[in-house]
């Protein structure tokens, strides 16, 4: 049996952006968990991320089974610095209360000059958040314990036969 391991990661570069977009797939927050603030350049998000590094495990210390085989969410905060301009679409009809699910995040577009980079976090049902940075530096750490669903996120594919 194991026990599960809150996650802390920084991001620096775009290999660093690309494994932070992995823990963040299929994350789940409201809108009033997003906060910019742009005199110190921050922009915050408490979400509830789904723990996919735990789904190869076959037990874990401490978890009640749900199912055959207990999945587990964490809350967690992701904070990007160094971010000199925030745009979003497609978010102006949700309530703040109302679940938004993360999908991806894309970036960084080097756009070589200022901004240096363009971060793009993208939500279920069309809305996206882009971030213009100085730099990529951004971190995510899991707050409290890990809680126990009854399901893992499924995504629709595309039919690729021709």
């Amino acid at each position: 049996m194991s026990k599960l391991t809150p996650l802390k990661l920084r991001a620096e570069d775009a290999e660093d952006i690309t494994v932070l977009s992995a823990c963040l797939q299929d994350a789940t927050l409201q809108l009033a968990d997003i906060v910019w603030q742009p005199k110190q350049r921050r922009f915050t998000l408490v979400l509830n991320r789904f723990r996919w590094e735990d789904e190869a495990r076959d037990t874990v210390r401490g978890a009640r089974r749900l199912g055959a085989k207990p999945h587990f969410r964490s809350k967690a905060g992701l904070h990007f610095d160094s971010v000199l301009r925030v745009q979003h679409q497609g978010l102006e009809a949700a309530g703040p209360l109302e679940l938004l699910s993360v999908l991806a995040e894309f970036g960084p577009d080097d756009l070589g000059g200022a901004p240096a980079a363009r971060l793009t976090l993208v939500f279920a049902g069309g809305g996206a958040v882009r971030l213009d940075v100085e730099c990529i530096a951004a971190e995510l750490q899991d707050i409290g314990t890990p809680y126990p669903v009854r399901r893992v996120p499924k995504h629709q594919t595309d039919d690729l036969q021709s």
